[in-house]
């Protein structure tokens, strides 16, 4: 979970993003997603970017979701090392979101040009076969 809090310039007030783990040991492939930066504090109209590590026991895509407190959970976009482009949830697209991955099992979420209504709550899930859940900070 990160916490994405966008200000208007000057940046007197701020948006956050903060980061959760979900440590699961009942098997031999350890699946541990972390996130980072805990908050993330940008002005409107700049780049942000989030990682979610998925850590060692999963091979399966990065899935992202947005939080608004007190608000519905939205399913941002899925992506994973073997795929040529971005899968997008309803009313989210490309260039004002995009993922990257520097691994199997690091990625990036990147929100172009934020606005004041992109501040919420970011998680990052992946699915774990081995315990058949899907798994999030």
């Amino acid at each position: 979970m990160q916490i994405l809090h966008v200000t208007n310039p000057p940046p007197s007030t701020s948006r956050k993003i903060s980061t959760c783990s979900k440590f699961d040991f009942g098997h031999l492939g350890v699946t541990v997603v972390t996130q980072k930066p805990p908050i993330v504090t940008v002005r409107k109209g700049e780049t942000v970017t989030m990682d979610c590590n998925l850590g060692t026991g999963t091979n399966d895509a990065a899935r992202w979701y947005k939080q608004i407190p007190g608000g519905v959970t939205q399913y941002v976009l899925m992506f994973q090392h073997g795929w040529s482009s971005v899968k997008y949830g309803s009313g989210f697209t490309s260039p004002k979101f995009t993922s990257n991955h520097q691994s199997k099992s690091d990625y990036r979420l990147i929100i172009n040009t934020v606005e004041e209504r992109d501040s919420a709550v970011y998680y990052c899930k992946t699915w774990d076969s081995s315990v058949s859940e899907y798994v999030s900070q």
